[in-house]
């Protein structure tokens, strides 16, 4: 089977292209400022998605094959930005929305869908959030139009917490995120999550710190040194986290990194070989999970994107890219309420991933791994991170079913 780059060498262009009005889902993401690095990331992910179900023919639909397009919008990380974009992307008619690197920005969108939604049955939205892990989002704020792709920071955080539970030298933690709802959700569960499975652990700091504005964490790094920290627990994404670990490894604090993005966005890198061994994160997957199917697929995409700095593999982006494309097919329509019907309760599986978006909550419920970081070529390292030199390897892999947790979404459906 032609692969879309084959058509791209070939100068051929899918007959669909000419025939069919392309469907178009609106990224809003930060493209500018601190966090322009985890825009771009997730522009090549989605972008990387979207090439694989053209590839394949595209969305077929009762009037024929329509090519997938997206449309990114800068929101500039900012609520105010982001709804400026949405009300965009409603009068351009895209019915499909993605965004995810924050989970303020994502409680803003939810809002504003659900009144459009309301007010313009006939220009619907639907949210697709593939980062904005708020566990409100699919519990007490949960919204028949959003639909989350990633783990929620509770479900992270006991993925970490199994892992500290083993973990007999950690005695003292200190707790450091950014001052949002996404950090201090961060925190909250952290504090939930030792106390169900290691209450004997002494939290020796719980603290914010602003968002995108520091650009020296070295006084934090000595908060965290005096306080005897065995272990430090950070949501920190994005720059925050890069000047973080950067940081800590030029100050020579020797604890352990409980992360949840601690692999990606320049972080092994700025650590080095100062990360090895002390760095952990969580995902939903990693390039060194395993599989050939699973090691077939992350070549794909650094074939793609060849460039050392552009090499990060979000898989749950381009699996929601082909979810959406099979939902679409399901409901034989691109139509926002009946491809959001189709999303619910769906199966999906690549043959080395699998996933449910559960239908109680729009929160998809799918492996987790926790993994460690060390050099590359070491036993369970196979690729390195970003040309870093630097992997990681699995530690725990939590099966999808061990990963969901109770819900308190109550949906209220059109």
């Amino acid at each position: 089977m032609l692969t879309f780059i084959s058509f791209l060498i070939l100068g051929v262009v899918p007959a669909f292209a000419a025939s069919n009005a392309p469907i178009r889902i609106a990224m809003i993401e930060g493209m500018s400022g601190p966090f322009a690095n985890a825009g771009a990331a997730v522009e090549r992910n989605l972008r990387f998605g979207i090439e694989r179900v053209n590839a394949n023919g595209g969305v077929i639909l009762p009037d024929g094959a329509h090519p997938l397009e997206l449309v990114v919008l800068d929101g500039k990380g900012s609520s105010e930005a982001s709804l400026i974009q949405l009300r965009a992307a409603i009068d351009q008619n895209i019915g499909f929305v993605a965004q995810g690197n924050s989970s303020a920005v994502a409680a803003a969108l939810v809002d504003a869908i659900n009144k459009q939604n309301e007010r313009d049955p006939q220009h619907r939205v639907v949210f697709l959030n593939y980062s904005a892990d708020d566990p409100a989002l699919t519990n007490d704020d949960c919204s028949f139009w959003h639909f989350r792709f990633d783990a929620h920071a509770g479900m992270r955080m006991n993925a970490l917490a199994d892992v500290i539970q083993r973990d007999k030298s950690v005695k003292k933690v200190y707790l450091l995120n950014q001052d949002y709802s996404f950090g201090h959700d961060v925190s909250r569960e952290a504090q939930r999550a030792l106390k169900e499975r290691r209450p004997d652990i002494e939290i020796v700091g719980d603290e914010f710190h602003p968002i995108g504005r520091v650009k020296d964490f070295a006084p934090y790094i000595a908060k965290i040194r005096a306080s005897g920290a065995d272990a430090v627990i950070t949501g920190n994404w994005g720059n925050d986290l890069t000047l973080l670990v950067k940081a800590a490894r030029e100050q020579g604090l020797d604890t352990r990194f409980y992360t949840f993005y601690g692999n990606s966005l320049g972080a092994p890198a700025a650590l080095g070989d100062a990360g090895v061994k002390r760095v952990i994160a969580v995902a939903d997957w990693h390039p060194n999970a395993g599989g050939a199917t699973s090691d077939a697929y992350y070549q794909s995409f650094r074939t793609r994107f060849p460039a050392a700095a552009d090499d990060y593999l979000f898989l749950r982006m381009p699996l929601m890219i082909e979810m959406l494309a099979r939902a679409m097919q399901q409901a034989r329509s691109a139509d926002p309420t009946a491809v959001a019907h189709a999303l619910e309760g769906m199966k999906f599986d690549n043959g080395f991933q699998s996933i449910e978006m559960r239908q109680a909550d729009h929160q998809a419920i799918q492996p987790l791994y926790v993994m460690e970081m060390d050099k590359a070529g070491t036993p369970g390292v196979h690729f390195d991170n970003e040309g870093s030199g630097f992997g990681f390897r699995t530690l725990l892999k939590i099966p999808a079913a061990d990963t969901a947790m109770p819900t308190t979404c109550q949906m209220k459906r059109p």
